[in-house]
């Protein structure tokens, strides 16, 4: 899902209604993660960062925006072009409502239709609603999946409560997630039983109660960080940037983030205020 540079409400990026049957609880979308991992920016050799330009293969030059097209590419390679008007005609309508078909038990969704965190928080005058969808849901273990629409496009989503707290998880479409015999991966079912001990006792050896948060920290990130503030410091390798090279539109080198910027808020105090509050005002 995109990431705007901005947004409303405080942070949110989207607003709208979980609505089904009779009932519409106003909420407000924010991202539940930042993009902070670490990435590399592609430099000349004087250390100017470079910018993105199209390539035509079969002409030999580059291509300017104004001769840019988009189109579909058919299953034999071969591309369709699609006009703006047409993209237009199929995109779906505008919409402020996150439209709740059904609700599943939360277990029963596969970990990897999973793709992408958000919180949803209460919008309004009164957060009475979602309070109580949370509450049913959560002791029902229940999630909702619903679709709406940001950007004129479609998104699959499935609701989740936690702690009293509504959580979006945006969903892969069924023909995005690849199946073991896709890989071709194929199991022997036969297993030896020494072997299951063997393995049984290995994995036993490194149970914990729960998981350590401090084991998710990105180690090799920080130390780049690390190696990067120290050469500062120390005045090597620093470039300086003239005003005509601020590097807009520069690539990106390396396993960083995607490139989502995202609005950094304290999503835990928004939540509070508008559990206390209704409509996000400080109480």
């Amino acid at each position: 899902m995109p990431r705007p540079a901005g947004g409303a409400g405080g942070g949110a990026f989207w607003s709208g209604t979980i609505s089904f049957g009779l009932i519409s609880v106003p909420v407000r979308l924010f991202p539940a993660s930042r993009g902070s991992r670490v990435s590399l920016r592609m430099l000349d050799e004087d250390g100017t960062p470079l910018r993105r330009r199209y390539y035509c293969p079969a002409h030999d030059r580059l291509v300017e925006d104004d001769e840019i097209a988009r189109g579909f590419e058919l299953e034999d390679g071969d591309p369709v072009v699609v006009t703006d008007e047409e993209l237009e005609a199929v995109s779906p309508g505008k919409s402020r409502e996150i439209d709740l078909k059904r609700f599943v038990e939360a277990g029963s969704i596969p970990p990897l239709f999973f793709e992408r965190a958000y919180f949803l928080t209460p919008s309004g005058d009164t957060n009475k609603a979602y309070r109580l969808l949370a509450d049913v849901m959560e002791r029902t273990g229940r999630a909702g999946i619903a679709t709406f629409v940001m950007r004129n496009k479609e998104y699959l989503v499935a609701i989740l409560a936690e702690g009293g707290i509504l959580r979006a998880e945006t969903l892969r479409f069924h023909d995005e997630v690849r199946g073991p015999a896709d890989v071709g991966l194929e199991l022997d079912p036969d297993v030896d039983a020494a072997e299951v001990k063997r393995f049984a006792k290995a994995i036993d050896a490194l149970v914990a109660d729960e998981l350590d948060l401090d084991e998710m920290k990105d180690e090799s990130g920080a130390e780049l960080r690390g190696l990067a503030e120290r050469k500062a410091e120390e005045g090597r390798d620093v470039v300086e940037v003239s005003s005509g090279g601020n590097g807009e539109g520069a690539d990106d080198a390396g396993d960083g983030d995607d490139g989502d910027d995202v609005v950094e808020v304290d999503l835990l105090e928004t939540i509070r205020r508008s559990l206390k509050g209704g409509n996000g005002a400080k109480p």
